[in-house]
């Protein structure tokens, strides 16, 4: 890391000696590091200022979100700057175990507490990222309507633009469009993680349900649900959990595919069209 960036967080966070930065598996988006010093370690967050503009701010935002609900522990924001090309962010260390089988139940209370922050209108004040795409949560008071115009016509016109996606495809999206005004119960938007799969999850040293990387903004509550499905699922203790804390409406399993529109979506725009076989199939069963 450059020289200069090291030592304006030094001199941000009161730091009288560091010890050591490293690179560490921070995901598929960011480069990631631990700093170390004698009292505490840091995680920081590095990517381009000019190709994702105020994408950390917008993190910063979504954790204190989901700080203010107590429901999950999530690391605290302790600077955001950029310097040149490069965008940082520093967020308190947590150290992780692997899950114990108290984990999952404390896991789906902290997401049930979240969800039970709630809105009047579907999205948000501000627009955010999911990976390295940019999420618009423009405020619609229709789950549906939010849900085609803010998540869906985005990612599907972003495919179409780089090729993943082929315009004789169109015609299946029409028809799932159709469906949506009548296919999610309805239900107050609900604060949401928005990117809620395993990799963004934790258990501390210390037992804590801990979550991070969000893409939040005030959606339906089966989006962050069906998102856990989609890699394969958690542990069947979390659903019958979360169904004791906060309990899903009926057949909510059949809803999944649809909810999960979105992130496959995503996937084909991040890592390429071999998601899409996985969209068409999804599409093709409301056909």
């Amino acid at each position: 890391m450059k020289e200069e960036l090291l030592e304006i967080i030094q001199k941000q966070l009161e730091i009288s000696e560091i010890q050591a930065i490293e690179a560490v598996r921070g995901g598929d988006i960011n480069e990631a590091f631990r700093l170390s010093t004698p009292n505490k370690n840091y995680f920081i967050k590095r990517n381009s200022a000019s190709q994702f503009p105020n994408m950390f701010e917008a993190e910063a935002k979504g954790l204190q979100l989901l700080s203010e609900t107590k429901a999950l522990r999530v690391p605290k924001t302790l600077a955001q700057f950029d310097f040149e090309d490069d965008s940082l962010l520093v967020l308190e260390f947590l150290d992780f175990a692997n899950p114990n089988r108290d984990f999952w139940p404390k896991l789906a209370e902290g997401l049930a507490a979240l969800h039970k922050r709630t809105n009047e209108y579907f999205g948000l004040d501000h627009h955010n990222y999911i990976g390295n795409l940019q999420q618009s949560n423009r405020q619609h008071q229709s789950w549906a309507d939010f849900f085609v115009t803010e998540r869906l016509e985005p990612m599907l016109k972003m495919g179409l633009d780089q090729g993943e996606i082929h315009k004789f495809d169109l015609g299946l999206f029409d028809r799932c469009f159709s469906l949506l005004d009548d296919f999610f119960p309805p239900e107050k938007p609900s604060l949401i993680h928005g990117d809620f799969w395993s990799g963004n999850f934790a258990m501390s040293t210390k037992e804590e349900a801990c979550a991070f990387d969000p893409a939040v903004y005030f959606g339906h509550r089966e989006m962050d649900i069906a998102m856990s499905k989609l890699f394969g699922g958690f542990d069947p203790e979390f659903y019958k959990s979360y169904e004791h804390f906060y309990p899903l409406e009926q057949a909510w399993e059949e809803r999944v595919d649809m909810a999960n529109l979105y992130p496959l979506l995503v996937h084909v725009n991040l890592f390429g069209g071999s998601y899409f076989a996985q969209v068409k199939q999804i599409l093709k069963s409301y056909d």
